[in-house]
């Protein structure tokens, strides 16, 4: 089995899925990806995700971000759990569920853990970026649901650091101060960040998020 660590390639794939044939690479394009994983169709925690990612939809397409869903059942039932989902959560599911009966992409991705369960794949995420790296991974056991505010706010914190020279801080939002990274010097912070900044500590300086207006 193998590991993935952050800043692996995430590996490529070919799959079925309730909305047909996909590449992977191909479906995430030039965009962001989520890839996450539930031990199996019809259970209840992962019932109430699912539904909550499709009305969070267009928060991921505001911010050029693709999801999938992967599960160890198949195409069918996974047509006939989206039934339910639509019907229980009151939404309609508006992104593709992966089948994967031979557990495939799950072994790729090391979403089984068998001291957790031999066979289930346990809550896994995975944050992609444009390059097909992986930028982020977080694995839940199988009793815990995914709190997907947190992964809209990891997903801006990862869209804003690769792209400006800060860092976020504990418990940030979009929206709030920022960290400037020690690798920039005060001069350089000066001409960077035009709407200023404040030194707590020479290690430790704060200024507004720079990609806002």
């Amino acid at each position: 089995m193998s590991t993935i660590r952050l800043g692996d390639k995430a590996p490529n794939f070919q799959a079925q899925t309730s909305d047909g044939e996909i590449d992977f690479y191909e479906y995430l394009g030039d965009g962001w990806g989520v890839l996450f994983s539930h031990p199996a169709d019809y259970t209840p925690v992962c019932t109430t995700e699912l539904g909550a990612v499709a009305k969070y939809k267009k928060e991921f397409d505001k911010r050029n971000v693709k999801v999938l869903a992967l599960s160890v059942d198949g195409v069918e039932a996974h047509k006939g759990w989206i039934n339910d989902i639509n019907e229980t959560q009151n939404t309609t599911v508006n992104f593709p569920l992966i089948a994967d009966e031979d557990r495939k992409i799950a072994t790729l991705y090391d979403m089984i853990h068998p001291n957790a369960d031999a066979t289930a794949t346990v809550r896994s995420v995975y944050v992609i970026g444009p390059d097909k790296t992986v930028k982020l991974m977080i694995t839940y056991p199988a009793s815990t649901g995914r709190n997907f505010e947190e992964l809209l706010r990891v997903i801006d914190s990862l869209q804003l650091t690769q792209y400006h020279k800060v860092a976020t801080p504990a418990n940030w939002k979009h929206g709030e101060e920022v960290v400037i990274v020690p690798a920039v010097s005060n001069e350089e912070a000066s001409g960077i960040f035009t709407k200023g900044f404040r030194e707590v500590k020479p290690y430790l300086r704060m200024t507004p998020q720079p990609n806002l207006d």
